[in-house]
Parts: structure tokens; C-alpha cells; sequence
């Protein structure tokens, strides 16, 4: 019988082989996540295999407060605010593209595009395609946003601009216009405010707090082009929380 979620009893859903990858995991809480999400999300063993190479626990759980990275392993990842999509870094390691190769900002839009779902399953979950350089017009100039998502759980719309170098104070002002905009002449009654990410390779957070207010629901996210090296993300992680605990 298996056993996760807690107490609670599922029918057997996961196969030998799904088996085969989290009995290597050693960490109890990362463990249960991950068949949490496994059993939950329907993931293949190539993608459960996927997921847990690109250490998208560690990732989730430095997004977060310390009680919300006991949740994951109870829970899994539970989206109910825009918080809940963030993770650090966004790892894009399947666009094949060279860390250190001359790219531009288009250059990076389209590799996107070419490899849409494996970007969407990469965002998080209940992500939905809209547009790529979606227009619009205030005081006669054109502005273009990069990627337009659509949350159908958080029931918001998610603007994405992508920035290939160090991000700036102007980027998150430009940010700021476009989810202004987007509250205020696209979305309805009946969904909720919209949310700003800028995937960046190098991030500010420093920077973000002291520019934005703290409602501004606006995110900074860096983007790795390759895998990231899971013992170190661990080292982080546990450094974390025994300094949060400390606090305590």
C-alpha cells in the first residue's frame, strides 16, 4: 500500500521503475514531495527523473518561509498565490542553448517558443499560452511583452519579459507599466490582479525590494541555461534553515 500525503491512503497509481528514482533520493521531506507530485501531476518517469535533476525542490523550497517548505512534503506544491510560482533559479537547460554563447533577448524568446510545454511544465502548474510579443498602445508609443501566460488556478494573468543581462531599475518600472496596463483595460471583475515576472540573468534582489512597493506583485527570477549543481542548492537550503531557526 502506498502511502503519502501524510496519513492518507491512494491507490497505487506509480510504476516500479517511478519507484526505482525516489528510493535514490535520501532526503525524507524531498522524497515525499516528489512522489506527491509524481502521483498528483500524472509525471512520467523521464520528467519525475527530469524534475528531480533540475533539484526543483531546493528550488521551491527557497522561494519560500520555512513552514511553507514543511508543506511541500506534506502537501506538494499547492498554488494559491502568486508566491506559490516562484522558484530560484528558473532552469531552461532544455532549450540547448550555450551559457556562454552570444545570445539576445529574441534569440532566447523563440527557443522558448519552439519549446513551449517543456517551458509551461518549467513555469509551474496551471499555466496557460496567450501571446508572444503582445502589443499595446498608451499615448500613441508601442509597447511589446515579451510572453503573456494565463494561471487559470490563480485565475490571473502572468506577464513574462525576458533579460539577458543584469536587471535594472528601469526593467521593473517597465514592468510595472505593463501590469498597470493589464489591470486596468484587459482583465475582468472577476480575476484576480496581474502578476509581473522578469526572467533575468542576474538577479537584483536588493534591488527589487527597494524599487517596488511590496504590493506590486512583481517578481524577479534568474534563469540558468543548464542544470544546477543539486549539492550545492542542498548545502543552501539546510545553511537556510538552520539560520532561520537560530531566528527562532
Amino acid at each position: 500500500m502506498i502511502r503519502i500525503l501524510g496519513k492518507e491512503e491512494l491507490p497505487f497509481k506509480l510504476t516500479w521503475t517511478h519507484y526505482l528514482i525516489l528510493m535514490r533520493i535520501d532526503n525524507i521531506d524531498e522524497r515525499n514531495f516528489y512522489e506527491i507530485e509524481a502521483y498528483s501531476e500524472g509525471w512520467n518517469c523521464r520528467t519525475l527523473q527530469r524534475q528531480y535533476g533540475s533539484s526543483l525542490y531546493e528550488r521551491l523550497a527557497l522561494s519560500r518561509n520555512k513552514e511553507a517548505v514543511l508543506q511541500l512534503a506534506k502537501k506538494g506544491n499547492i498554488v494559491e498565490k502568486p508566491e506559490d510560482l516562484l522558484k530560484q533559479p528558473t532552469v531552461l537547460e532544455f532549450l540547448g542553448m550555450e551559457e556562454k554563447s552570444e545570445y539576445v533577448e529574441s534569440d532566447l524568446e523563440t527557443a522558448i517558443i519552439n519549446k513551449l510545454q517543456a517551458f509551461l511544465m518549467e513555469m509551474g502548474k496551471g499555466f496557460l499560452f496567450e501571446k508572444r510579443q503582445k502589443r499595446f498602445t498608451f499615448d500613441e508609443d508601442n509597447y511589446f511583452v515579451d510572453l503573456v501566460l494565463y494561471n487559470r488556478l490563480l485565475r490571473c494573468y502572468v506577464l513574462i519579459d525576458l533579460k539577458v543581462g543584469t536587471l535594472s531599475h528601469q526593467d521593473l518600472g517597465q514592468m510595472q507599466m505593463y501590469v498597470n496596463y493589464y489591470d486596468r483595460e484587459v482583465k475582468t471583475e472577476f480575476e484576480n490582479p496581474t502578476i509581473g515576472i522578469l526572467l533575468c540573468k542576474e538577479n537584483k534582489e536588493a534591488m527589487v525590494k527597494l524599487t517596488l512597493p511590496p504590493e506590486a506583485n512583481i517578481y524577479a527570477s534568474e534563469y540558468k541555461l543548464y542544470l544546477p549543481d543539486k549539492k550545492l542548492l542542498q548545502d543552501k537550503l539546510r545553511q537556510w534553515i538552520e539560520e532561520v531557526s537560530e531566528i527562532e
